[in-house]
């Protein structure tokens, strides 16, 4: 199901841990699949468990807890805005907004047609201060989302 490479990954990332304490690998290794492969589907997860030698649902419940996992395939580019209370103060909300419709896309957690973004709903990012904020691609950190500074970093994008 993964690489020869992306095995080895996971291996990088096993070793670090003394055996008994595998499971801590968990995160690292379920990135790793998600890097290869876009997306973590129920058999991938159940994959990268059984690899790590934990339990699926061990795994089942790191990938559905934390918000960097994508359980259904998603644009090239994912874009996440904080739209927890400081940031909706401060336009996180009209961020979503102007990024659903400059995208064409209908709602949260859709993707555009031609399969480049998708924009999700984010928690706390932990950027109050230089709200709004978007993360793109769990990696990119894009403070003060005004409507020119969310078009300057979609033409950079494209």
């Amino acid at each position: 199901m993964l690489s020869l490479e992306s095995l080895k990954q996971i291996d990088v990332e096993l070793a670090k841990y003394p055996a008994e304490r595998s499971r801590s690998a968990i995160m690292a290794a379920l990135r790793i699949a998600q890097t290869e492969l876009g997306w973590l589907s129920t058999d991938t997860i159940a994959y990268v468990a059984d690899y790590v030698k934990i339990p699926a649902t061990q795994a089942m419940e790191v990938a559905t807890f934390y918000g960097m996992y994508n359980l259904k395939p998603v644009g090239k580019y994912k874009l996440a805005v904080c739209t927890n209370l400081p940031c909706a103060l401060r336009g996180g909300v009209n961020t979503v907004e102007y990024l659903l419709d400059k995208l064409n896309i209908a709602k949260l957690g859709g993707t555009s047609a031609d399969g480049k973004f998708t924009v999700i709903e984010a928690e706390c990012l932990g950027a109050c201060g230089d709200a709004p904020v978007l993360l793109l691609n769990n990696h990119k950190m894009c403070s003060f989302m005004t409507p020119e500074a969310i078009d300057k970093q979609l033409a950079e994008l494209v």
